[in-house]
């Protein structure tokens, strides 16, 4: 019998947030580093974890999924953004998972009800950024040590190098002819007086327009150190750098290791812990 082939991805039928997941987002590596790091940090797992900034909630969904007591919290302001979450990953979940996920359209500097006294924080793909300012972001970091449970643990993300401060696009080819994309990251501005940056994600299709300005943050471009001495202020204890190794083709073989050490590359993703 005659496979059916598969229709054209293109700009009228793609989800950009499913592009997005495809192209830079693997929950379930990021889950499984914060399970076994939590582990090692506390000697037992961790059971209810807050996704800051949780977009389509991807990464609390496989939290839930991962043992049948964890609890999620997904937090994030676009309401658009939620229900493209619920509509593709949300209800893909059993009615028993459903009932431990808890999604809040709301500011993570003010999380409430069951996103308060939890074991995980988690701020990841480089979110948090979005605070410009030492004071901003020293507000969200006590706002996030306030929020977690005795012995809990904030989980952050973070990039950096000397390709960081340029102006470049880095392009990538996701899948296949058909139902393939090139995912394009674009550091269009960078201001080095003020570190202020705008990144922009677009994507191009096998055939028709592409998607320009899918994704557009402006942000600013925080150093490890600086991200260290502000979670030092905040009250945070043990703050700890994850360095992700190399896979000897010049990029990241997605193991991360305790270090007090980096390495001066061009780019490089790290992980950090900071511990209540």
């Amino acid at each position: 019998m005659a496979r059916t082939k598969l229709p054209i991805l293109t700009r009228a039928t793609a989800d950009k947030h499913d592009l997005y997941e495809r192209a830079v987002q693997c929950s379930e590596a990021e889950i499984e580093f914060v399970d076994k790091a939590y582990k090692k940090i506390r000697g037992k797992p961790a059971r209810v974890l807050r996704e800051d900034f949780c977009g389509t909630a991807a990464t609390a969904c496989e939290w839930v999924r991962l043992r049948k007591d964890n609890r999620a919290i997904g937090v994030d302001l676009d309401g658009p953004t939620l229900a493209n979450g619920r509509k593709r990953h949300v209800s893909k979940l059993s009615a028993e998972q459903q009932a431990r996920l808890t999604l809040q359209q709301r500011n993570v500097l003010n999380p409430s009800g069951p996103g308060l006294g939890v074991d995980v924080v988690l701020a990841m793909n480089f979110s948090y950024w979005i605070f410009t300012t030492r004071e901003q972001m020293l507000k969200y970091f006590r706002a996030v040590r306030r929020s977690l449970g005795a012995g809990g643990v904030f989980f952050l993300d973070h990039y950096g190098g000397a390709d960081s401060y340029l102006e470049i696009k880095e392009r990538r080819r996701i899948g296949g002819p058909r139902r393939g994309f090139t995912y394009v990251w674009d550091q269009s501005y960078y201001n080095p007086l003020t570190n202020e940056k705008v990144n922009r994600i677009h994507f191009e299709f096998h055939k028709g327009p592409a998607w320009r300005n899918a994704f557009v943050y402006r942000w600013r471009l925080w150093s490890l150190v600086e991200v260290r001495e502000l979670l030092d202020d905040a009250g945070f204890s043990n703050v700890t750098v994850y360095w992700e190794g190399d896979d000897g083709k010049g990029g990241g073989d997605g193991n991360f290791k305790v270090t007090t050490r980096g390495e001066a590359c061009r780019c490089y993703i790290a992980y950090i812990t900071a511990e209540k």
